[in-house]
């Protein structure tokens, strides 16, 4: 296993880095160290499917996952961690808890390692800023207390400067990680900064704008000159784009060749100039365009199964 350290620069902040096997791995502010390159599976049709993708991903270099209870994908997510073989601090596993689970939390946790089959969960988040994610963030404090969780994060509290803010205060543990939507359409670069001055690391959903986007991204003229530059695809050239601003990213796929495609992208290097102009088509526009209060009652009305 190679193992190199180099210095990452994001904004105003250095983090020491370790690459190993050519994916980057970051440092949190807990001392946890994360790669920064995995698969989500958002939207995968299923356990069944879940599994063969994610075994394929473990197999072919992939050490981060990213899944929720929302995704009712778990157990095959943990089907694909046995089977492949790769020993379990080799692989860093984030879930999610989700709104209707937050005021029975600490039971609610135990679940989700029951359908993953695994005796931690290196990062949990809260999912959405709704219901009682107070009340859930300690439980998860008391997860990470008694050994169950690593890790804490939070998820999708872009949605208003307070809600950030009334988290991190309300914090014993602070969080390491914010997943939000970002891509070259909808760089947030607002949240790039804040998140770097609180030693907390973006994690992009959407990295490649996702199924809503229709591929507009890979259709965009300096993206596709860039990538022909490089004899790469357009979206090898976003996923190296995320790394060398210093995201994490998660690029969702089940399709064998994608899964190889997205994690081809350690064998060359954006020059400053292509990152400019990469930078230079951020439009702050999001693909995924449901308003607070709509998401607020999809979200509470949603229940989970087990």
């Amino acid at each position: 296993m190679a193992v190199l350290l180099v210095t990452a620069v994001t904004y105003s902040i250095k983090a020491e880095e370790k690459i190993i096997d050519g994916i980057p791995y970051v440092t949190l502010n807990n001392g946890q160290q994360m790669p920064r390159f995995g698969i989500g599976t958002y939207n995968v049709p299923g356990d069944s499917t879940a599994a063969d993708a994610v075994l394929f991903a473990l197999n072919n270099g992939y050490r981060h996952i990213d899944t929720a209870h929302a995704y009712r994908v778990e157990r095959g997510v943990g089907q694909a961690i046995t089977e492949s073989g790769v020993p379990r601090e080799e692989i860093w596993v984030t879930s999610k808890l989700w709104p209707s689970e937050y005021s029975d939390a600490d039971a609610a946790i135990d679940r989700m390692l029951e359908r993953l089959g695994l005796d931690y969960i290196d990062l949990l988040y809260v999912h959405q800023p709704m219901g009682d994610w107070r009340g859930a963030w300690r439980a998860m404090e008391r997860a990470v207390a008694s050994g169950k969780v690593r890790s804490l994060g939070l998820s999708n509290f872009d949605a208003a400067d307070s809600l950030y803010t009334a988290a991190v205060e309300w914090a014993k543990i602070k969080p390491a990680v914010m997943q939000i939507e970002c891509h070259p359409y909808a760089q947030r670069k607002k949240w790039m900064a804040k998140l770097a001055d609180d030693s907390i690391v973006l994690e992009a959903w959407f990295p490649l704008g996702g199924a809503m986007s229709n591929g507009a991204l890979f259709k965009d003229p300096v993206l596709m000159k860039i990538a022909d530059t490089h004899g790469k695809t357009p979206a090898q050239i976003i996923l190296r784009w995320h790394i060398q601003e210093g995201h994490s990213t998660i690029p969702g796929a089940t399709y064998h060749p994608y899964i190889t495609e997205n994690i081809d992208i350690f064998d060359f290097e954006l020059t400053p100039e292509e990152m400019a102009e990469i930078r230079g088509i951020d439009k702050e526009q999001r693909f995924f365009n449901m308003d607070y209060k709509e998401a607020e009652q999809f979200i509470l009305n949603w229940k989970m199964n087990d």
